[in-house]
């Protein structure tokens, strides 16, 4: 079946972050469940080339596939829910195929063609389309749209989308339409009328939904259903209300119990066994009925914008699940530490979380952070520049290296414990130029890491990790950091590069160069984010206001 692949094509309406990201990993979920294989793929209008420059105010979390592709936080969604590793062509943006077919056009490629957006920038869309069924084996392709269906920028990727249904078997493909309802206050109802107006502007592009899933915070009776199934020409079993939930993992059960499973096969005409949900089942009761509490600091640079550590609140909360924990994540702006503020929340957790960044802002208050774990015992788990702050810290504060900094802040010290790599300098040019994507890491027996992996039955050498950073340990103040008490738990194969770093003497301080929250499944934790949430709760019994900071400010 996968030489002629299925596919199904997300859109969205009325308004953005209406969660059809969400929605496309859980119709995912419930098809891989029924023994297909799935291929997830992302469509975004924007023209940056990828979001690996934008701010992660305005874009949240980058997320890297193995491959080493800079991709949408969506695509974070799609691996946790459907547990596979995505490549980089699983995310597409205009900024790409604008750049591909001018590129072409200028070696001549056309034959002197005049080049348009139909067709030359709808069919190089399409191939992207039909490239990531090919190279998946995929039995099913789901292809999210991003944007809301009225956006200019929209258009191509739109047109692209209708235009497959015309090159094949219109029985393979099914078009679903994600729209939210508002809820009207004083009268007490949801309005049908925005979900109406986005499928007649999408019929006037040329596609007709199968699917609505609608969107809502309030519940959803028969008579809205029967409403939006009338006058958006859609088959009453096909309008999904999909009320909010305080947890994404239940969102493929509640599809599946809607009936959204038994549709789609139907509309394909297959006939796979009954979906093996059973354990995605006991993973969700589990996750419901966890009633102990572990608190968990993140101190970040963007906490304003929590998306921007989507995939680390995620690792978090597969952790805590799996030891019977809920999950209270303490939001913590760097900076703010840095003028004395914020240090009551530092006290009040459990554990400590520093996440990476770039820039030199907020730096300081994560070197207080890591400061503040080291002297107080409190379980640290330091990523990518989380890892860099650590050895900052512990330079100036046990080898007394006053200006120990990384040589990515300008003006900030002279002595580089952490600095560029060697092949990096002289690259200008910031997007898609770092160490990025999978790299293996040779484990330190005996060390607190390759006890994390080893328990988790992780032992086979090297772990595969995925990274995105250009600066690493300078190995020049290797000798002298492990003479008082740092090990380097993990290395490259050939050892010339620093991947893990922790504290000897402290129960569990970690600094990861990669991003291991990458990797964490809701059923399958990353170990090092799993002994983590272990080792805080087994310390958790010293009463909050005991955790007296030493010299906390460093003034």
């Amino acid at each position: 079946m996968s030489a002629n692949p299925k596919y199904i094509f997300c859109t969205g309406g009325v308004v953005s972050s209406v969660g059809k990201g969400v929605t496309a990993a859980a119709i995912g979920t419930i098809l891989k469940a029924r023994g297909l294989k799935v291929a997830v793929q992302k469509l975004d209008p924007y023209l940056n080339v990828d979001p690996g420059t934008m701010s992660p105010f305005q874009h949240g979390e980058v997320f890297v596939t193995a491959d080493g592709a800079e991709t949408d936080l969506d695509l974070g969604h799609y691996e946790r829910f459907i547990d596979e590793n995505l490549n980089r062509g699983c995310n597409v943006t205009a900024g790409q195929v604008y750049s591909y077919v001018i590129e072409k056009e200028r070696r001549g490629d056309y034959l002197g063609g005049t080049i348009q957006v139909v067709p030359h920038i709808t069919n190089e869309i399409k191939r992207r389309i039909v490239l990531v069924g090919r190279e998946n084996n995929a039995d099913v392709v789901i292809v999210e749209v991003g944007g809301t269906v009225g956006d200019i920028e929209g258009l191509p990727f739109l047109e692209a989308i209708r235009q497959i249904r015309q090159s094949m078997n219109r029985a393979d493909t099914l078009y679903v339409h994600v729209t939210f309802l508002p809820h009207i206050g004083a009268t007490d109802e949801l309005k049908t009328k925005p979900t109406q107006h986005s499928v007649a502007e999408l019929r006037g592009i040329g596609i007709q939904p199968h699917v609505i899933i609608a969107r809502t915070d309030h519940d959803v009776t028969k008579d809205v259903v029967n409403k939006i199934a009338l006058f958006c020409d859609v088959d009453e079993r096909a309008v999904i209300p999909l009320k909010t939930v305080d947890l994404l993992y239940d969102v493929p059960l509640i599809l599946e119990d809607l009936g959204l499973g038994d549709f789609i096969m139907d509309h394909f005409g297959l006939k796979p066994p009954a979906p093996q949900l059973d354990e995605w089942r006991k993973m969700v009761r589990r996750m419901r009925e966890v009633k102990e509490v572990v608190r968990v600091g993140i101190v970040g640079k963007y906490v304003e914008l929590h998306d921007a550590y989507m995939s680390v609140k995620e690792a978090l909360f597969h952790a805590a699940s799996k030891c019977d924990h809920k999950l209270e994540i303490v939001w913590i702006p760097s900076g703010d530490l840095e003028k004395d503020k914020g240090w009551d929340l530092v006290r009040s957790v459990d554990a400590i979380v520093v996440p990476g960044g770039f820039g030199y802002r907020g730096v300081e208050g994560k070197v207080l952070a890591a400061r503040f774990a080291r002297d107080n015992k409190i379980p640290y788990l330091g990523l990518c520049l989380g890892m860099q702050t650590m050895c900052i810290e512990f330079a100036r504060n046990v080898l007394n290296v006053e200006d120990a900094t990384s040589s990515e802040f300008e003006g900030s010290g002279d002595t580089h414990v952490i600095d560029m790599m060697i092949e990096q300098r002289g690259i200008t040019d910031l997007g898609g130029t770092m160490r990025l994507g999978i790299y293996p890491c040779h484990l330190t027996p005996g060390s607190a890491a390759a006890a994390a992996y080893s328990a988790v039955g992780a032992i086979d050498q090297p772990v595969q990790e995925r990274h995105r950073h250009r600066f690493e340990f300078n190995n020049n103040f290797r000798q002298a950091f492990q003479d008082n008490g740092m090990v380097f738990s993990g290395l490259s194969p050939d050892g010339t590069l620093v991947e893990i770093a922790e504290i000897a003497d402290h129960p569990f301080m970690v600094g990861s160069q990669f991003h291991p929250e990458f990797l964490s499944r809701p059923n399958q934790p990353h170990p090092l984010f799993l002994r983590l949430i272990q080792t805080a709760i087994q310390t958790s019994h010293t009463p909050t206001h005991e955790r007296e900071p030493e010299n906390v400010t460093g003034k």
